[in-house]
């Protein structure tokens, strides 16, 4: 059997008991069989970017960042929109892998987990696709409404949705274990 792959996630909302955060909790459970699941703490820690800052002498918070980012066999990014965008702490560490190619072929996963959804999830997939990470029509979906689909527990409570998830992993892991 091969080994279980290293996958790091990367919350966009910071708010402590976030359906996002709860999101990522119940897939680590569903997908535990495949690959371990990481959650990101540092997002908040992060500086504001700076390109005076970025090439020479990064600050050792992003350097810890692209470190987990660089070891990591995948990354999932589980992300509400806000005010119909990235939330800006997300954008801003996103922005710290540029030169650094943090990102480039990495097998990524997007989950656009909130009310709507929709125009945060075409702005930061532009912006994958700009600095080149391997997401695939297969490893994103947007879930509007979330809130309601997934629990406290954490659990995902609505049958469409844990498929929706379910074929996420199954098209993730295929495309980790094929790079």
């Amino acid at each position: 059997m091969p080994a279980r792959k290293k996958v790091l996630a990367i919350v966009g909302s910071r708010r402590k008991s976030s359906t996002n955060l709860n999101l990522v909790h119940a897939i680590s459970k569903l997908a535990s069989p495949l690959f371990d699941l990481t959650v990101f703490e540092g997002l908040s820690d992060l500086p504001h970017f700076n390109p005076d800052n970025d090439l020479d002498n990064p600050p050792d918070e992003v350097l810890r960042f692209r470190e987990q980012l660089k070891t990591a066999d995948g990354i999932l990014i589980c992300t509400p929109e806000y005010a119909m965008g990235v939330p800006g702490t997300l954008k801003n560490a996103i922005d710290w892998t540029v030169s650094s190619s943090s990102f480039s072929q990495k097998p990524t996963a997007l989950i656009t987990a909130s009310l709507s959804g929709e125009k945060g999830h075409a702005s930061l997939m532009d912006t994958l696709k700009v600095i080149e990470a391997g997401v695939t029509e297969a490893t994103q979906l947007i879930i509007s409404y979330a809130s309601t689909k997934v629990s406290k527990e954490p659990q995902i409570t609505d049958e469409a949705t844990a498929a929706s998830i379910n074929r996420l992993i199954e098209a993730f892991n295929e495309l980790m274990t094929h790079e």
